[in-house]
């Protein structure tokens, strides 16, 4: 496979989206020489705005990666390639990425490459998502304040949302999509607070181009709802990390320390691929860390 002229980088990103480019904006600004390696297919694609970032409130998501990966590759030792991260392996010398086509090095990886929700068997969830069927009150819950809003979680989660989304509406109810699995103070809270519990089966998501209106029970009951929070299961979005021997947490996320380091040494992890935290201000801020950590190891092994 050809190499490219760069060859081999001080540092290999692979995901291109705000971790990445964070990461890469830290390392560029260090002179360092940085590959970063994007498949061009972020999670919140279908999201039309993203908010609580500071001076991007509002903005699209796609306008705020564009906007970043024009100021990072100002930074002349900074590239990007529009390719996927199909292989790693470790050398003696750091690591050799392949992708479809090429072959390249690093001394360093950072893994940026984010999670793949899995979506379960309910008609019109997929189309809604990130945009009427939301995950965080922070990130959109001010958008459909004072709004019919539903709730599609059990137990402690669904507890925890609720809370969160009361200060938001009055208007809310807790659809667990089967057994409700809250304890009897647990149901105690929300019946003081006003929130029914409906435990039938939810079959489908009514929408219009993912604009929620109703949801649909399995026992033919309908409700009239704006706005739907739950949380998807996931996986990885690239096997990359599990190639390279990187841990996962008990909730599937890589495990990294506070400096964005994982169990394995030279190889970092940000993003929503390594917290619970899914939001743009928190992937763009450990972004940040994986960069600045990356350049201090590369700087603790020659100076």
């Amino acid at each position: 496979m050809k190499k490219s002229f760069s060859n081999p980088y001080d540092v290999i990103i692979i995901g291109g989206s705000y971790a990445g480019l964070s990461a890469a904006m830290a390392l560029g600004r260090s002179l360092r020489k940085v590959l970063i390696l994007d498949s061009g297919n972020p999670c919140n694609a279908q999201t039309p705005h993203s908010h609580n970032f500071i001076t991007q409130d509002g903005k699209k998501p796609a306008e705020i990666s564009g906007i970043a990966l024009e100021q990072v590759l100002k930074y002349k030792t900074v590239e990007f390639i529009r390719q996927k991260a199909i292989e790693a392996k470790k050398t003696n010398s750091g690591f050799d990425i392949r992708t479809g086509s090429e072959e390249f090095s690093a001394k360093k990886i950072i893994l940026a490459t984010g999670i793949r929700d899995i979506f379960p068997d309910i008609r019109g969830l997929k189309e809604c998502w990130g945009i009427s069927a939301i995950h965080c009150p922070y990130c959109h819950g001010y958008e459909f304040r004072d709004q019919k809003t539903g709730i599609m979680a059990r137990g402690d989660k669904a507890l925890h949302i609720a809370g969160l989304v009361k200060n938001l509406t009055d208007d809310l109810m807790v659809f667990t999509n089967g057994e409700s699995e809250f304890s009897e103070e647990q149901l105690n809270k929300l019946s003081k607070n006003n929130i029914p519990v409906i435990e039938d089966l939810v079959s489908e998501i009514i929408h219009h181009a993912g604009k929620l209106s109703g949801i649909n029970l399995s026992d033919g009951k309908s409700f009239p709802v704006d706005a739907l929070y739950t949380s998807l299961p996931f996986r990885q979005h690239s096997d990359i990390a599990g190639q390279l021997g990187c841990e996962l947490t008990e909730t599937g996320h890589l495990r990294a320390d506070n400096f964005q380091k994982t169990n394995i040494y030279g190889v970092f992890a940000c993003g929503d691929n390594a917290s619970s935290m899914r939001s743009v201000a928190n992937a763009v801020s450990a972004g940040n860390v994986a960069g600045a950590m990356a350049n201090h190891q590369l700087v603790q092994e020659v100076f």
